[in-house]
Formats: C-alpha cells, structure tokens, sequence
C-alpha cells in the first residue's frame, strides 16, 4: 500500500545509512554492503518494514535486504530502523521487474509476503510467483532457489502453487491457516491486521535446485 504525500521522503531516505542508493551498482557484490560473509536474506514488497524489522532482530547472523516500489513507504521502514540500531538490514527502492538487475547469486531466501495479488487472469504475469518472475529469480539465488510465501489471498496462493510446481520447485510446506501451525512467524503488518479480523494465512516453502 502507498502513504501518499510524505514531505521530504527522497531526503529522508537518502539521509539514511539503512537506504541504498543507486542499487544496480552493487550488482554481485551485495555483501560489500554488510562487511561480512554472512547469507543474504531478501524480502519484495517490504511496507513499513515490520517483517524484516523482525527478523533482522531474531537472526543477528542474517544480513536482510528489503525492497519497496515506493519510496513514501521505506520512509516508515527506515525510520523504525533509527529506532532499533541494527546493523544486518538495508532497503532498496525499485520496481521489482528489474530484480535481476541489482541481484546476481547474491541471495539465499527470498520473501513474498502479501504481494499484489492481481486477482484478474489477463494480469497473472504480474504475480510475483508468475513464470514470467520465477525466470529472473532464477539468477538471483547463490545456490538452490529458496521461496517463502504469505498471503491472505486463495486465488494468488493456489495460483503460486501451481506455477511454482510447474517451474520445477518443491513445495516443503504448505499450509491455509499459518497462525494455526508451529511454524515460526514474524507477522507483517498486513497480516496483523487482517488476522484479527478472522483471515486466515497462507503460507508456502518451495526450494528448487539449480
């Protein structure tokens, strides 16, 4: 979702050591980023940042980077980060079609949480588990492909499952009620939200080797 009519947003986010600015330039030297060797966690469509914000804090070990379309909502993210102080979290502002344009055998997960779902069947390339994106994650991932997913939405999970199956990936969990499992969960803030309000999650793990 995109907060509208935040003032100084582009001076917000530059100012911070938590933005990245002109990404594609570190294109297959992402860890120069973090100074370290520790694996790279990458989360699309990040909000205000509660999900990786989470994580980054449960698994010090893991350098996390979060990408958003619009610039108004990493200033959220960001800010929160001023607040935490951690040192193994970056954001990224881009559209996601050029994923593959900042990230080459730099990452080990990749999240999609709550992603657009583009309910209409002529928009189903627009999904984030669509073919058309599976092929640019392809290059992307250091070694096996590695794809965690959440969603409150029937119609683009069953759609994820289906494509992914097809691409080759292997679902190693799949669950239609999340908060009902024992698997561990940073909630984002959508999924807050919207599970109070009885919707239940969706959730999948799918690997598959290169």
């Amino acid at each position: 979702m995109r907060l509208r009519n935040v003032k100084n947003a582009d001076v917000i986010l530059k100012s911070s050591s938590y933005f990245v600015e002109d990404p594609m330039n570190y294109k297959g030297i992402i860890k120069k980023l973090f100074k370290n060797e520790n694996p790279i966690h990458l989360e699309i469509g990040t909000g205000k940042g509660n999900f990786l914000i989470g994580m980054a804090k449960k698994y010090p070990d893991i350098n996390f980077i979060g990408v958003e379309k619009y610039d108004s909502v990493l200033v959220r993210a960001i800010q929160k980060c001023d607040e935490e102080k951690l040192d193994n979290i970056k954001f990224m502002c881009f559209d996601a079609k050029k994923i593959n344009e900042v990230f080459y055998k730099d990452i080990e997960t990749l999240y999609l949480n709550f992603s657009d779902p583009w309910p209409k069947n002529r928009h189903h390339e627009r999904r984030l588990t669509s073919q058309t994106f599976l092929k640019l994650y392809d290059s992307i991932f250091k070694s096996d492909c590695h794809i965690i997913q959440k969603t409150d939405n029937i119609v683009l999970f069953a759609s994820s499952l289906e494509d992914l199956s097809k691409y080759g990936y292997i679902l190693e969990k799949v669950s239609m009620d999340l908060h009902s499992t024992e698997i561990f969960n940073v909630e984002t803030e959508y999924e807050k939200k919207f599970s109070q309000l009885g919707y239940k999650i969706n959730y999948l793990e799918a690997k598959k080797s290169k």
